[in-house]
C-alpha cells in the first residue's frame, strides 16, 4: 500500500491525516518492518538522530523542514525507517511528522538517555496541540532566567556581557547594600567568571552611562531570603535569542501568557522585579542593561499588576502586595512620565529616553547609511567620520540630535519605523497616552475598589480615587483635543513641532479600543478607517504600505512598519474588539494570526519566532536584524516570549469551531472568504 504525502495534504483534517499515516505504519509488510504499537517504541537516540539528519536534512541546517523537501529537488514523500532496539523498522512519512521525531529524541538525547521509549501520540500529535502544550510544558522554562550564583553562568554565556577589559560586569543600585554583599561573595567565590561587582553612583546621569561603553553589564534584580536563609534571585522570564534580559513591554505579554498557563507566581514574581526597578533604578527599564539605565519601555505595569491580582488568594496578603506595586506605579508615573522630560505644553506625553551619542545595544552596522549621510555632509571618510564621532573627537550637534530621537523611538518599543521619520520626540504619541490613560483609570478603579476610595502610601501620602478619574477625565479630553482627528476618523499622533497631526496608520490606531478610551462610535470609526488597511491574511500589518513609503537603498525596510506584524499589536487589537463588541472581527484576526504561526511551526520544525511577514505568513524576515527565534538546531527550548503568549491567549479567546478548523490547519480565506 502507498499512500503519498504531497506538500497540500494540509487541506485534510489532521484527526484524518494523523488516522492515514497510522494506516501507513500499521499496513507496512516489507520485511522486519512492523505496525507502529498502541503504547511506546524504545530506540537508540543518538543512532537514529544521526541516520535521521543525514537522510531528512538536506540543506544542513540541523532542522527537518519543507525547504529539506525541494533542496533535495522534490524527489518525492520525505520518509525515514525508524529503528527499535530488536531491529524493526517503523516508517514515518511526511516532513511534519519527521520533524517531530527528530524534537522527541533530541529532547531525549537532552536528558541523556541512550534508549527512549518514543510514543506515537507524540510523533503524530496535532500541530494546535503541540504548539500550546510546548509552551506550556517546555518554552516557558526555557525562558526563565534568575540573577544569582546558582544561574549566572547562562547569563554571561550572552555575548553582550563582553567587555574591553573581558571582565563580566554586574551593576547593583547604591542603596542595595544586599545585593553588593551578596553579588560580591559571588565574585570572590567564582573568580574563574572574572566578575566584576559595581556599585551605581547615587545619581545616575547619561554622561556617566555613556563613560561606561566598553564596561557595560547586567543590572542585578530582586533578591528573595529563602526559609535556608539563602538569597536566590526572583526569576523573570526574557523574550529569547540574544533578548537574555527582563524587557519592559515584553513582560506584560509574556505574564498574560503564563497566567493563561496557571504560571501565576512566574508572572506574579516579574511584577516584583519591575518594583524592584522602580524602587532603585527609578523606573521600569528598557532592560535590565547598565545601558539601558537612563530609557524605559511603555508602561504597563498596572495592567499587568491587575491581571496577575484576579489570579492571587483574595486574602490581606495579596491586598498588600498590591499595595506596595501601587506605590511603585505612582511614583513612576510622576518621576518619569509626568516629569518635565516626557511631559509636554499639550498635557500630554511624549517618549524621551534620556542619553547621549549612539545607543550601544544596536548591532554593529545598523547606523552605517545615517553615518555615511553625515559623512558626506562633513568630506570625511565614514568610517573615521564614524570612529570620530564615537570617541568624542568630533562634535555634530545634528547628529546629537538624531540619537536622541533614535532613543525615544527605543523607549516607544517600536524600533525601528518611519512613523516619526527620526523625530520621535518630537510627537505625542497615541500609544503611550493610551497606556497612561488605563494607568490612571487602573489606580482610580483599584482604590476605590480595593482600598475604599483612599490609600495611605508609605510616606505618609493620601492617594484619592477622585484625584485619580480626574487626571484621566482631564487626559481623555486632551486627547480628543489634540489626537482625535475626525476628518481621518481615528486618533493620531500630534507633531509638537509644526502643530499638526501626522496620518501613519499603525494598529496602534486600536489602543484607544484597549484602554476603553474611544467612545462607541469612534471604535466605530476606527473600525471603518483602519481595519481594511491593516488586515493582511497573516494578521495585522505593522503600519498601512502607504504609510511606509516606497524602500530604496537609502531608506532600508524597517521591522515595525509594513509588511511585518507583531504580536503585542495583535494582542491589544483583539482585547479592544472584543470589549466593544466587535467578536466577530476579533475571531477572524485571531484566526489569521494563529494559522500563521501554527503553519510555520508546523512546516519549520517548530519555530516560534519574534516576527512575521503577515503579507506573505512568512517567518522569512530579513529587515533590520532578522527574525530572533529562527536560528536553533534540531528543538527549540524557547519559542520567543510574547509570541508563546499571543498563541495561548489567542487560543483561549478563540471559538470552539474556529479551534476545530485552525486543528485542521484551514486557511483563513477558506474559512473567511478573501
Amino acid at each position: 500500500m502507498e499512500v503519498k504525502c504531497r506538500p497540500d495534504l494540509h487541506k485534510l483534517s489532521l484527526p484524518v491525516l494523523s488516522a492515514v499515516f497510522v494506516i501507513i505504519l500499521t499496513s507496512c509488510c516489507l520485511a522486519k518492518q512492523s505496525p507502529w504499537p498502541v503504547g511506546n517504541v524504545q530506540v537508540r537516540v543518538q543512532d537514529n538522530i544521526q541516520r535521521l539528519i543525514q537522510d531528512e536534512d538536506t540543506d544542513g541546517d540541523k532542522k527537518i523542514t519543507v525547504d529539506d523537501h525541494f533542496a533535495a529537488g522534490n524527489r518525492g514523500d520525505k520518509k525515514f525507517k525508524l529503528i527499535d532496539e530488536g531491529n524493526r523498522q517503523y516508517e514515518v512519512i511526511g516532513t511534519y511528522y519527521l520533524s517531530n521525531l527528530l524534537q522527541e529524541l533530541k529532547l531525549s538525547e537532552q536528558k541523556g538517555k541512550v534508549v527512549a521509549q518514543l510514543s506515537q501520540e507524540r510523533i503524530f500529535e496535532n500541530p494546535v496541540h503541540r504548539i500550546s502544550r510546548c509552551i506550556r510544558e517546555l518554552y516557558w522554562n526555557g525562558l526563565t532566567r534568575r540573577i544569582d550564583e546558582e544561574n549566572i553562568v547562562p547569563l554571561f554565556a550572552d555575548s553582550k556581557t563582553t567587555t574591553v577589559d573581558e571582565f563580566r560586569y554586574i551593576y547593583v543600585p547604591h542603596e542595595d547594600d544586599i545585593a553588593y554583599q551578596y553579588f560580591s561573595k559571588v565574585a570572590n567565590t567564582h573568580p574563574e567568571l572574572k566578575i566584576k561587582v559595581v556599585r551605581l553612583p547615587k545619581v545616575i546621569t547619561p554622561e556617566w552611562v555613556k563613560g561606561r561603553d566598553g564596561y557595560h553589564g547586567l543590572l542585578s534584580l530582586a533578591l528573595k531570603r529563602t526559609s535556608d536563609g539563602d538569597w536566590h534571585g526572583v526569576p523573570f522570564v526574557v523574550p529569547g535569542g540574544r533578548f537574555n534580559e527582563m524587557y519592559g513591554w515584553d513582560s506584560y505579554f509574556e505574564a498574560l501568557g503564563l497566567l493563561q498557563d496557571e504560571r501565576v507566581d512566574l508572572a506574579k514574581a516579574m511584577v516584583d522585579n519591575f518594583v524592584y526597578e522602580i524602587t532603585y533604578y527609578g523606573k521600569i527599564l528598557n532592560a535590565n542593561r547598565s545601558y539601558y539605565l537612563t530609557r524605559s519601555q511603555p508602561p504597563f505595569l498596572t495592567s499587568m499588576a491587575l491581571a496577575v491580582y484576579k489570579h492571587l488568594p483574595q486574602n490581606r496578603a495579596s491586598k498588600e502586595w498590591l499595595k506596595k506595586v501601587l506605590q511603585a506605579a505612582i511614583k513612576e508615573y510622576r518621576t518619569v512620565w509626568m516629569a518635565q522630560k516626557r511631559l509636554t505644553e499639550t498635557g500630554l506625553s511624549r517618549y524621551c529616553g534620556e542619553g547621549t551619542g549612539v545607543p550601544p545595544e544596536v548591532e554593529p552596522g545598523h547606523f552605517d547609511a545615517v553615518f555615511k549621510t553625515y559623512a558626506i555632509k562633513h568630506n570625511i571618510d565614514p568610517h573615521k567620520f564614524e570612529q570620530a564621532y564615537r570617541q568624542g573627537k568630533m562634535e555634530v550637534p545634528e547628529l546629537d540630535e538624531y540619537f536622541t530621537h533614535d532613543r525615544a523611538m527605543r523607549e516607544s518599543g517600536h524600533d525601528t519605523t518611519y512613523r516619526w521619520e527620526n523625530r520621535c520626540a518630537d510627537f505625542v504619541t497615541v500609544g503611550l497616552n493610551c497606556l497612561l490613560y488605563k494607568f490612571e483609570m487602573d489606580i482610580a478603579e483599584t482604590i476605590e475598589n480595593e482600598f475604599g476610595g483612599s490609600l495611605k502610601l508609605e510616606d505618609g501620602t493620601i492617594e484619592k480615587s477622585a484625584a485619580w478619574y480626574k487626571q484621566a477625565k482631564k487626559r481623555k479630553k486632551l486627547m480628543n483635543k489634540y489626537l482625535w482627528d475626525a476628518e481621518q476618523g481615528l486618533f493620531l499622533d500630534y507633531d509638537l513641532v509644526n502643530k499638526r497631526r501626522k496620518l501613519y496608520v499603525t494598529p496602534v490606531v486600536f489602543y484607544p479600543l484597549w484602554a476603553e478610551l474611544a467612545t462607541e462610535e469612534q471604535a466605530k470609526s476606527i473600525l471603518d478607517n483602519a481595519l481594511s488597511r491593516l488586515e493582511m491574511p497573516g494578521g495585522l500589518a505593522g503600519s498601512t504600505q502607504e504609510a511606509r513609503g516606497e524602500l530604496s537603498e537609502s531608506r532600508p525596510a524597517r521591522q515595525w512598519d509594513y509588511p511585518y506584524g507583531w504580536a503585542p499589536h495583535q494582542m491589544l487589537t483583539w482585547q479592544g474588539l472584543i470589549d466593544y463588541g466587535f467578536e466577530d472581527v476579533a475571531q477572524r484576526l485571531i484566526y489569521r494570526w494563529l494559522y500563521t504561526i501554527t503553519i510555520n511551526t508546523r512546516n519549520y520544525n517548530g519555530t516560534i519566532p519574534e516576527k512575521f511577514n503577515v503579507v506573505t505568513r512568512s517567518h522569512s524576515v530579513f529587515a533590520e536584524y532578522g527574525n530572533v527565534g529562527t536560528k536553533f538546531a534540531y528543538i527549540t527550548r524557547e519559542g520567543f516570549g510574547w509570541m508563546n503568549a499571543s498563541y495561548q491567549v489567542g487560543l483561549d479567546f478563540l471559538r470552539p469551531g474556529l479551534r476545530r478548523k485552525l486543528e485542521q490547519l484551514i486557511p483563513p480565506e477558506w474559512v473567511f472568504g478573501k
